[in-house]
């Protein structure tokens, strides 16, 4: 179960209390990450597969940090085991990325690691960036290390979050490059222009999304997991991420957005 977390979340995809939010402004043009500075978010998604409640996802932007003299941004995801469900207990894991905005106006990762925080082992996972030499150094948690070469925009899956809001709601299509379970693997993103009517629990009556359609190659997934996804954006100035569908080989696993707030700074 732990293992199924962990890459769901590399698969999918940042205070105040839980409180309604009315239904924002569309704009045209999808979002720039100087929009998505310009507020303090949190996000809470609840994880579903059938009628079992798997557990839950919470995403945030930290304050940020100095990593090697430099400043750079911090996003956390946090992803919950459900303790109801038999033989899985309490499950805490953490997910941190360091990085930074580069020329293009894209999020590229300079260090990623993972936290096991209910076995209190943390640095489990680490994956090092180095664009100097173009190497992508990790320490996997069977503690084997290795080299990599690097492609950019390059990630372990957790800019995803970010990388895909700033096309939703276009006609422009990515492939971003991931580098997870020692190797790297793609995810591919259709985007449309198309909007579709969909309800969430923080926002108030029916709302207006827009539909990505992905797939990954050479991402290992659990269950049956054949590579195919979908996700929903508020069609908003922000393209707030509203849900995943990932295709495993009885039906779907849905992670929700349940509760949101948005703060602008």
């Amino acid at each position: 179960m732990k293992k199924f977390f962990f890459l769901l979340f590399i698969i999918l995809f940042p205070a105040l209390g839980f409180c309604q939010h009315s239904y924002p402004a569309d704009k045209e043009a999808p979002p720039t990450m100087e929009d998505l500075f310009s507020v303090k978010e949190t996000f809470r998604y609840e994880v579903k597969y059938g009628p079992f409640k798997l557990g839950w996802v919470n995403v945030e932007m930290l304050s940020d940090s100095i990593y090697w003299d430099q400043e750079r941004h911090h996003i956390l995801t946090e992803i919950e085991s459900n303790p109801s469900i038999p033989f899985v207990g309490d499950e805490l894991d953490q997910f941190h990325s360091l990085f930074y905005v580069n020329d293009e106006g894209l999020p590229v990762e300079v260090k990623y690691w993972k936290d096991n925080v209910d076995e209190k082992e943390f640095n489990e996972i680490e994956y090092w960036f180095d664009r100097d030499i173009g190497k992508v150094y990790y320490k996997e948690e069977d503690n084997t290390r290795d080299t990599l070469d690097l492609e950019d925009p390059a990630t372990s899956g957790h800019l995803i979050f970010y990388f895909s809001r700033l096309f939703a709601g276009s006609d422009e299509d990515f492939k971003l490059p991931v580098y997870v379970t020692k190797k790297k693997g793609y995810i591919f993103a259709d985007n449309s222009l198309e909007t579709e009517k969909r309800n969430y629990a923080p926002f108030d009556g029916p709302i207006q999304a827009y539909k990505l359609i992905g797939s990954t190659k050479n991402i290992e997934g659990p269950f049956g997991f054949s590579g195919d996804f979908k996700a929903w954006f508020l069609a908003d100035d922000l393209r707030v991420p509203l849900e995943a569908r990932v295709k495993v080989l009885w039906g779907n696993v849905i992670v929700r957005m349940i509760e949101y707030t948005r703060e602008d700074l």
